[in-house]
């Protein structure tokens, strides 16, 4: 047992748990929803009412959403390319990282943290503006990078088990598994936190989503086994093995969406969220 899965083990008993690379998927539409829902759900009032009145203006949870394919190639962060787990050597700046590792590491393993970084910033001002369009927008852009971050598929460059013969992992761990199990998907997110520091938070949850990426591969390949193809069984033994997983990432990613939005609101000076007025006749 590696290092990794070693740390995964004890955190899923902690938790009470039993060429250029395709861009990294987050969870799919399916996962997409059940997490900024339950974001909504880790905040305080009045930020939660804001959010749950609204929430059908938020592209993740507008009625109209069209499935958001593939993202783009910077949304990934391929860490395993540059260094070993734990990354105690990572540099906390994007200069920093174009110093040590060349001006085009951004287009090698991608740019999400600094997307992170750059979609808070965006929000800050937002909130701090009053428009709620734009909050809305931004809080389910941020969303969407943030559950990119609790893949351990976009943080490797095994980001479609091409190199574990496990070709295709990407749709079935991110998606297809959630849909197959759409009902019965049980967050339970911690309420969000004030972040003392967003941008270094960012790096917590680089580490935290990391350490899950052997427990994936193994279980996933355990499904698998001895089964002739991608079947409602494969379906039915991934959800017994893989869910829990499942379950704790987007749990945290849930918590943390929440406080990225909780954090920006309080940053911003705790304006009060106005309904608009209504539309002129």
């Amino acid at each position: 047992m590696t290092r990794r899965r070693h740390l995964a083990t004890l955190l899923l008993v902690a938790l009470g748990l039993s060429g250029a690379p395709p861009p990294a998927a987050a969870f799919g539409p399916t996962g997409q929803q059940a997490v900024v829902l339950k974001s909504i759900d880790t905040l305080p009032k009045p930020l939660s009412k804001f959010y749950k009145d609204h929430r059908l203006e938020m592209p993740t949870l507008s009625p109209e959403a069209a499935p958001s394919g593939d993202r783009a190639p910077g949304e990934r962060f391929e860490l395993d390319r540059l260094l070993p787990f734990p990354f105690l050597d990572l540099p906390h700046s994007e200069s920093g990282l174009k110093a040590r590792f060349g001006d085009d590491v951004g287009e090698r393993i991608g740019r999400l943290p600094w997307l992170i970084q750059d979609s808070y910033a965006r929000l800050l001002e937002d909130f701090k503006g009053g428009d709620r369009a734009k909050i809305l927008e931004e809080s389910d852009a941020i969303a969407r990078l943030i559950l990119l971050l609790h893949n351990p598929l976009s943080l490797t460059e095994n980001s479609d088990g091409q190199k574990t013969m496990q070709h295709g992992l990407k749709a079935r761990f991110s998606e297809r598994s959630l849909e197959a199990m759409q009902t019965r998907l049980k967050l339970n997110p911690d309420a969000a936190n004030y972040l003392d520091n967003p941008k270094e938070f960012v790096f917590s949850m680089i580490n935290g989503t990391y350490v899950w990426l052997d427990n994936v591969e193994y279980e996933e390949e355990l499904a698998h086994r001895g089964k002739p193809g991608y079947t409602e069984t494969y379906y039915e033994d991934m959800e017994h093995r893989v869910w829990p997983i499942q379950r704790a990432l987007l749990s945290k990613a849930a918590e943390a969406v929440g406080s990225y939005w909780y954090t920006a609101w309080i940053q911003a000076g705790k304006p009060e969220m106005k309904e608009a007025p209504p539309p002129a006749r």
